[in-house]
């Protein structure tokens, strides 16, 4: 094969001097990027030149079908990983659960083109009464319309319906701190355990030496996980109010036939969502959660 071949390959982890590249064959290259194409993240497919055994150039970044963005430490967003089809949201008992925070997360999934998953998790550390209520909370998103799953990577209960889930598809964990999203990829990861180790060796670095996002191949299916501990929150500042409406994925039959055009849902008359939630058809929880999330990307927008 001539050095000089265009091949396509996936970005497995992208570092400050080198990116790390699997072709089709599952071979991993430590690879250069030419300057001109841009920023190269995780996840990325991306067309690239091998140069030797074991290293290579890349020339080009395919048209990504989605990105994930959060906030660096100056409050800018900043790409981390691209073609993400699913993103599990992780929450548990404790934490408490915080559905402000699971709509702030729906808001930027359904923004980036993400399939939201909801996952309570550790449901062994909790009596039957808690898990009543804990589902009961949570059966406002299935009446959305958002799967609920849940979870517990000590006793493997529910891995089976999870691992189902993340077949061929690539796939994000997110939620706070203590929730267990760790434990669930460690426990899902532990049969890829010689290929996690090859992608160690490649690295030169471990699995817990950095935050560098990282996508991790599924042995039994064509499925990945992206690893990223740091990744906690999206970034929604740079969202419209129309983004923020839009969303609300129950608020999305109304949008539109409001009887003002430039209609800002507040107290307009003839507002489809304000009729909406006083016919019951929207939950006042979800369009108070709707406001106050308007309000932060507005105030964080003015700063």
């Amino acid at each position: 094969m001539s050095g000089m071949e265009q091949k396509q390959g996936t970005v497995i982890a992208a570092y400050r001097s080198y990116t790390l590249v699997k072709d089709f064959e599952n071979n991993l290259y430590q690879c250069q990027q030419r300057k001109s194409i841009g920023q190269v993240v995780c996840g990325d497919v991306v067309y690239w030149q091998r140069e030797d055994e074991k290293s290579g150039v890349i020339t080009a970044i395919k048209d990504r079908r989605s990105i994930l963005q959060r906030p660096d430490i100056n409050g800018n967003l900043r790409i981390i990983a691209s073609n993400i089809d699913q993103v599990f949201i992780v929450v548990a008992h404790k934490p408490e659960l915080n559905e402000g925070l699971i709509d702030r997360y729906l808001v930027a999934a359904e923004n980036s083109h993400l399939k939201p998953i909801i996952l309570l998790n550790k449901i062994d550390l909790f009596d039957e009464h808690v898990f009543s209520d804990l589902k009961q909370r949570l059966q406002l998103y299935q009446d959305i319309g958002y799967p609920v799953i849940y979870t517990s990577a000590k006793q493997a209960h529910g891995l089976d319906s999870l691992i189902q889930l993340l077949n061929d598809n690539n796939n994000i964990f997110v939620g706070q701190s203590g929730v267990g999203k760790s434990s669930l990829i460690n426990t899902i990861l532990e049969d890829s355990n010689a290929r996690i180790g090859e992608i160690s060796e490649a690295t030169g670095k471990g699995k817990h030496t950095t935050t560098t996002a990282y996508l991790y191949p599924l042995e039994q299916n064509q499925g990945h996980i992206i690893d990223s501990p740091g990744v906690r929150e999206f970034g929604l500042i740079e969202l419209s109010e129309q983004d923020v409406a839009a969303g609300f994925a129950e608020f999305k039959p109304y949008i539109g036939h409001c009887k003002f055009r430039d209609c800002a849902h507040k107290s307009e008359p003839g507002c489809a969502l304000l009729d909406a939630v006083k016919n019951k058809k929207i939950s006042e929880q979800r369009w108070k959660s709707y406001q106050r999330i308007l309000a932060s990307v507005n105030e964080k927008r003015r700063k």
